[in-house]
């Protein structure tokens, strides 16, 4: 009994395995059923752009400086009446803040006795010519008396000498007096010329705004001492309109050949998010700036700011539109990537399409651009007429199946592709990608990555 038993046992486990050797085997060479992962083809907008960073800054901003030392004493008032302060609005000469006049006011009067006292060193020296002018009429007529009696011998040599010489020195002492004018002048100039500067000084104690504007920057409070060397310290910055404020965007050499002054741009801050601000490209400066080896160019971006809701030095991201195309047939990017399993690609670099800009801000990346005659990725795809786009393929799906479809490729905006071709129209369905189930008996379909290596799907 217990024979049969065992022997019983032993014949299940065989009849068992056979079975699952052979289901395992003919679930192995039957064929797994694909499926596909598709998109409608649409009609709709694209724009090719290129993206930046910037900052918005108004156009015209005035540094306003000292060019004197000295503590703050007081700030001056708005056209409100209030302490000028942050965002104040002053006129032009309207006082900002004053410095401690006290030392400046004491060297104005220093300097104002000084001119006085060489002044009055000009009355003196014009009083000593004078008298120098009387010796010398009283010496030139004791002279030629002397030179009368000296030819009658009525005079003796010693006097006639003593004449000569007192004329003589008469003389002298005018050039004399004379010379003490020009100098009493010339100290009054050097006394002048210090009372002018300063004045000029004491003036600059009164700061005064040179534009009508707003106060974006107060850099000094009441107490703090300004001092003023090489460089003008600044105190305040007056923006003269934030009506019209300007973008400064760099923009990577790679892409700097697509922006030209006039062109439209977009821009958003995360100030105002979901709002959307429109500018134009006003000028691109040729002062290149190169950082870790990658060379940018600055930007001016004009925009109006009539409603002031752009506030001064906020973050702006920029898009350049460099083409557009309006209600045009466009499928996704990835449906011109895809080859099903086992089939060679058909069209030319299909790995790029839809592919960022080399310098990695931009979008809009034209995939069907010639590789020769034609313009760059992210120039304007040529016209109907010539038109050199690229050639490309898609994989529609006809009848459950797919279908290869050649196509020519147009303008992107990285996510979806204008396409040139009579055989797709709106709402085709078009493969982006397969999924293949895990067994012919079903199961969780496994998705397919388009990019991964293929092997043979007959590979042991």
């Amino acid at each position: 009994m217990t024979r049969f038993i065992v022997f019983l046992i032993i014949v299940c486990a065989c009849a068992g395995g056979t079975y699952a050797g052979w289901k395992w085997y003919t679930s192995r060479e039957q064929p797994k059923a694909m499926s596909y992962r598709v998109a409608k083809a649409r009609v709709a907008d694209i724009i090719s752009t290129i993206g930046a960073t910037g900052t918005v800054v108004p156009e015209d901003v005035v540094d306003v400086g000292a060019q004197i030392n000295g503590p703050i004493a007081t700030f001056g008032k708005d056209v409100n009446g209030k302490e000028v302060d942050y965002r104040s609005e002053v006129d032009e000469g309207m006082v900002l803040a004053k410095i401690d006049d006290t030392i400046y006011a004491a060297q104005v009067a220093s300097d104002e006795a000084s001119l006085a006292q060489a002044e009055a060193q000009e009355q003196l020296a014009q009083a000593n010519k004078q008298a120098a002018e009387a010796k010398l009429d009283q010496a030139r007529r004791d002279w030629e008396r002397a030179q009368k009696l000296t030819e009658t011998r009525a005079l003796a040599q010693a006097d006639y000498d003593a004449a000569k010489s007192m004329f003589e020195q008469s003389q002298a002492g005018v050039a004399q007096a004379q010379a003490s004018i020009e100098s009493a002048k010339a100290s009054i100039q050097i006394a002048k010329a210090a009372l002018m500067r300063s004045k000029r000084n004491l003036f600059y104690c009164t700061i005064t705004s040179p534009v009508k504007g707003v106060i974006i920057d107060r850099k000094v409070e009441i107490g703090q001492t300004v001092v003023s060397s090489l460089n003008a310290p600044s105190l305040f910055l007056i923006a003269k309109d934030l009506a019209r404020m300007q973008v400064l965007v760099q923009v990577n050499e790679a892409d700097i050949g697509h922006v030209q002054p006039g062109e439209p741009v977009t821009f958003t801050v995360d100030a105002f998010p979901g709002e959307t601000f429109a500018g134009e490209v006003r000028k691109v400066r040729l002062n290149a700036t190169m950082t870790q080896n990658v060379v940018t160019y600055t930007v001016e971006i004009v925009t109006d700011n009539s409603n002031l809701r752009l506030l001064p030095y906020l973050t702006a991201n920029v898009q350049f539109i460099i083409d557009k195309r309006e209600q045009v047939l466009a499928v996704p990017n990835s449906a011109l990537r895809f080859t099903p399993s086992g089939t060679e690609a058909a069209s030319a670099d299909p790995g790029d399409v839809g592919a960022a800009p080399a310098s990695g801000r931009g979008r809009g990346a034209s995939p069907g651009a010639p590789k020769e005659g034609g313009k760059s990725s992210r120039g304007k795809p040529a016209g109907d007429a010539g038109d050199t786009t690229k050639a490309g393929v898609v994989w529609v799906m006809d009848a459950g199946a797919p279908r290869r479809v050649e196509v020519r490729i147009g303008l992107s905006d990285g996510t979806l592709t204008e396409i040139k071709s009579d055989a797709i129209h709106d709402g085709d369905e078009v493969i982006t990608g397969e999924a293949a189930p895990s067994s012919a008996r079903g199961g969780a379909a496994a998705s397919t990555n388009p990019f991964a290596p293929s092997f043979g799907r007959g590979r042991r």
